[in-house]
C-alpha cells in the first residue's frame, strides 16, 4: 500500500470509529440486557404468565378477549393483538387513542382460555423500557432511529477499514500479539487490535442487522405506497370501517388459519393501523420451523365480511428486516447463542473503549510533544545547546548538518 492511500485509509478509519464511538458504546451497554430480556423479566416479576390449566382446555372466542381488554379502556380503539413465541395461553392486546402509529398504548395481557384479564402493568416505564428506548431511538422516535442507523453505517466503515489497515501495522508482529514488555499505550493498542480481530464478524452481524432495523417504518410505508395500495383499489374512497359493523373476529381469525394451514398466528392488525388497510383485519402467520417462524404471512380478511381478499408475499426488503430482527439479539439459538451474543458484546465495549482510549493518550502525548518544543530557552545557554534540548541531540545542530 503506498503511503497516500494509507494516510486516506487511516484517515477514513480514525474520524468514522470516533464519531460513532459513543453511540457505539451505548449501543453496546443498552443491548446487553436486552439480550437476556425475558430472563430479567422473570427475576423482575415483569413478565406475565398464564395460571397452569389442563392442555385440553378450549379457548375463548377472540371477540371475548378484545372485548375483556376494552372494556378497561372503551374510550381506546384496538390496535393490535398477539400472543407470545412460547406461550398460546396468553393474549397481549395493543389499545390506542387512534389506530395511528403512536406512542400512547396501553398494552392488557388476557388469559386465552377464560378471557380474564391477567395484568395491565404500564409498559413505558422501569429499567428494561429505558434500556429499549435508548437502544432503539434514543427517545427521539422515528430521527432517532434514523440518526443511530447512521451511526451504524460509520462502525460498518470502521470495521472494513480497520481490516484494510489490520496488516501494514501488524506486519511486523505475529497474529493476534500482545506486547507486554512495552507502555501502556502499546499494550491496549495490541489488545483492541486483536479483540478487533476476534469481534470482526459479530459485529458486521449486529451492526448490518441493526442498521437494517432503523430503518423499519420507511420500509412498512413504502409497503405499503407499492404493494398494498394496489390490492386497495377496490376499497378507494371507502373510509375506515367502524367497529360497529366489523364482522366476528373469531370467524376471521379461522378463515386466515385456513387460507394458510400448518402455520401459526403471530399478531393481528387491525383496520386503520400501520401494518393494515382500513378496511382489514391483518392476519400475520409464521411457520413451525427455526427460520421460518421467523418469516411472516400476511392474510387479509375483509373486516366486514370476513372473508379473505388477499395474502400477499412480503417484499424482499421486508423479509430481510424480519431476519435481521432476532438475529442482531441473538435469539436463534437459545441461551448458548445468547450468552456467545453477550460475551462478544463485552469484547466489542473493550474494543471500543480501547479506541477512545487511545485516541485521547495520543492527543495527550502530542500536546506534551508540542509543549516540550515550545519551552522557553534557559538563561545563559547558546541558541546551539538551546536547539540540541529542544531536539534531543547529543549534537548542536549547525547549518547544512542532515
Amino acid at each position: 500500500m503506498s503511503p497516500t492511500a494509507l494516510r486516506r485509509w487511516s484517515w477514513t478509519h480514525k474520524w468514522s470509529s470516533l464519531v460513532c464511538t459513543v453511540f457505539m458504546l451505548l449501543l453496546c451497554l443498552t443491548g446487553l440486557p436486552l439480550i437476556f430480556h425475558h430472563e430479567i423479566g422473570h427475576l423482575l416479576g415483569t413478565e406475565v404468565e398464564a395460571p397452569a390449566m389442563p392442555a385440553h382446555t378450549p379457548r375463548a372466542s377472540l371477540d371475548k378477549v378484545l372485548a375483556a381488554a376494552q372494556a378497561l379502556h372503551p374510550e381506546r380503539v384496538v390496535q393490535f393483538a398477539s400472543q407470545p413465541e412460547d406461550d398460546d395461553a396468553l393474549w397481549f392486546v395493543t389499545l390506542t387513542p387512534t389506530p395511528a402509529p403512536t406512542e400512547d398504548f396501553k398494552s392488557i395481557a388476557v388469559d386465552a382460555r377464560t378471557a380474564a384479564v391477567l395484568s395491565q402493568r404500564p409498559v413505558d416505564q422501569g429499567f428494561m423500557y429505558i434500556m429499549f428506548r435508548l437502544h432503539v431511538d434514543l427517545f427521539a422516535g422515528l430521527a432517532g432511529k434514523l440518526f443511530l442507523g447512521f451511526m451504524g453505517l460509520l462502525l460498518l466503515v470502521a470495521i472494513v477499514t480497520g481490516v484494510v489497515l489490520y496488516a501494514p501495522f501488524m506486519r511486523k508482529l505475529a497474529f493476534g500479539e500482545v506486547r507486554r514488555d512495552r507502555s501502556t499505550r502499546v499494550k491496549w493498542l495490541d489488545l483492541h487490535n486483536l479483540l478487533g480481530i476476534v469481534t470482526l464478524v459479530w459485529a458486521l452481524v449486529v451492526g448490518a442487522t441493526g442498521m437494517i432495523n432503523t430503518w423499519a417504518d420507511l420500509m412498512i410505508k413504502y409497503w405499503q405506497y407499492d404493494q398494498l395500495s394496489v390490492l386497495l383499489k377496490p376499497y378507494e374512497g371507502q373510509p375506515t370501517v367502524p367497529v360497529a359493523e366489523r364482522g366476528p373476529l373469531q370467524q376471521s381469525l379461522q378463515a386466515a388459519q385456513a387460507h394458510a394451514p400448518g402455520m401459526k398466528l403471530s399478531f393481528i392488525a387491525f383496520p386503520g393501523t400501520a401494518f393494515s388497510s382500513p378496511h382489514h383485519n391483518t392476519f400475520f402467520l409464521k411457520g413451525n420451523e427455526p427460520l421460518t417462524s421467523r418469516l411472516l404471512q400476511p392474510v387479509m380478511v375483509d373486516a366486514r365480511t370476513a372473508q379473505v381478499t388477499a395474502a400477499p408475499q412480503l417484499p424482499w426488503y421486508l423479509t430481510a428486516l424480519l431476519v435481521s430482527q432476532p438475529l442482531h439479539f441473538g435469539d436463534y439459538g437459545g441461551m448458548p447463542m445468547k450468552i456467545l451474543w453477550a460475551l462478544l458484546d463485552i469484547a466489542t465495549i473493550v474494543v471500543l473503549g480501547s479506541g477512545l482510549y487511545l485516541w485521547l493518550r495520543k492527543g495527550v502525548q502530542a500536546g506534551n510533544a508540542t509543549a516540550a518544543t515550545t519551552a522557553p530557552v534557559p538563561t545563559g545557554l547558546p541558541a546551539t545547546a538551546a536547539a540540541s534540548v529542544r531536539t534531543g541531540s547529543p549534537l548542536p545542530r549547525t547549518e547544512g548538518r542532515a
